[in-house]
């Protein structure tokens, strides 16, 4: 799953390759874009940064600079500056619901890593327990710091890919169960940089998505509950057991690709009616486990597995008359 509560950032139309002028132009911008985001940052940047390092689906062009902001504080402060500077950006947690275009992001990626997953106890009275974590958590850490310490309820998620602040912006869920009936409060960044609180049950959580825009996860308290560990650990194995019995989690991929429809059969269902279960092109190809997976086979590119999101919604749509939705958030220009 994958963001941690970033600005959406839409995919814009196929263009032609850039000419001179256009390729001048942009060495121009990028002169500048450096100037101005070293003058906002005086940590690491890495520039012209790969992410295909920071998805699951080991794909994608490159990003003009990444930062990894360790506290609240410092990502407030570069929302705050970025956005006065009018330069693009968005968070980044675990990766694991974008797929960057060949042709990169011309902009700041914040990427929120482990120095952005603290996790902690709040409170706990009647068997009832609250637990503080920050964005940039992986659910798999979280699964398992809570199992530890046996607090039950985020069984569901074992297995999940990602961060815990991508999971509630995706409203992330599974057997069921969704992230959303488990948040207390979340904090969050608005547009302006400013730290707001927002009680979960002022969040409009819908399926795969929180709901909000232009709003950043930046830490998100849960309810959760006291249990046997070997309640909450038996749990988790079956429910690891059931996905790598129906998944094909041995490539990368970004988890299921297309939503489910609200109406009809789910978005697997109609790929596999489409005949495109094993359908590939270049190194990116329909699963032929579990359809609404398309996995990377060793060096698929952005475009080959964009080329292959066209063709099943095309085949789909031709066959049953859905559009489907893409649940992977596509970043980018296309060129072509």
């Amino acid at each position: 799953m994958h963001l941690a509560g970033d600005f959406k950032v839409e995919m814009q139309p196929r263009r032609q390759a850039m000419s001179s002028s256009e390729k001048r132009e942009g060495a121009r911008w990028m002169i500048d874009l450096r100037k101005t985001v070293q003058a906002l940052w005086h940590g690491e940047i890495l520039w012209s940064c790969p992410m295909a390092r920071y998805s699951t689906f080991k794909a994608g062009g490159p990003a003009a600079a990444l930062i990894e902001p360790r506290s609240i504080e410092e990502l407030a402060s570069l929302v705050r500056g970025l956005r006065e500077q009018k330069i693009k950006w968005m968070v980044v947690g675990g990766g694991s619901n974008i797929l960057v275009t060949d042709e990169g992001f011309a902009g700041v990626v914040l990427h929120l890593g482990r120095a952005f997953g603290a996790i902690a106890e709040v409170d706990s009275q009647d068997g009832a327990v609250r637990v503080t974590v920050e964005a940039g958590c992986s659910l798999a850490r979280l699964v398992n710091w809570c199992l530890e310490r046996e607090f039950s309820g985020l069984e569901f998620a074992a297995g999940i890919p990602g961060s815990i602040g991508g999971a509630v912006v995706m409203n992330a869920g599974a057997w069921g169960r969704e992230i959303g009936s488990l948040v207390e409060q979340v904090t969050v960044i608005d547009g302006a940089g400013n730290l707001v609180e927002l009680a979960g049950a002022s969040i409009p959580f819908r399926y795969r998505s929180w709901g909000l825009a232009e709003q950043v996860v930046a830490a998100v308290t849960l309810r959760l509950e006291k249990a046997a560990r070997h309640e909450i650990e038996a749990q988790c194995h079956e429910l690891a057991r059931r996905r790598r019995g129906t998944q094909p989690l041995d490539k990368p991929s970004a988890g299921s690709f297309f939503k489910n429809p609200p109406d009809g059969p789910a978005a697997g269902k109609l790929i596999q009616d489409a005949g495109l279960k094993g359908y590939r092109i270049g190194d990116a190809m329909v699963s032929p486990k579990h359809a609404n997976f398309i996995v990377n086979m060793g060096h698929a590119t952005a475009g080959d597995i964009l080329a292959l999101m066209d063709v099943v919604l095309e085949k789909v749509a031709a066959m049953s008359g859905i559009w489907l939705e893409p649940e992977v958030r596509i970043i980018g220009d296309r060129q072509g």
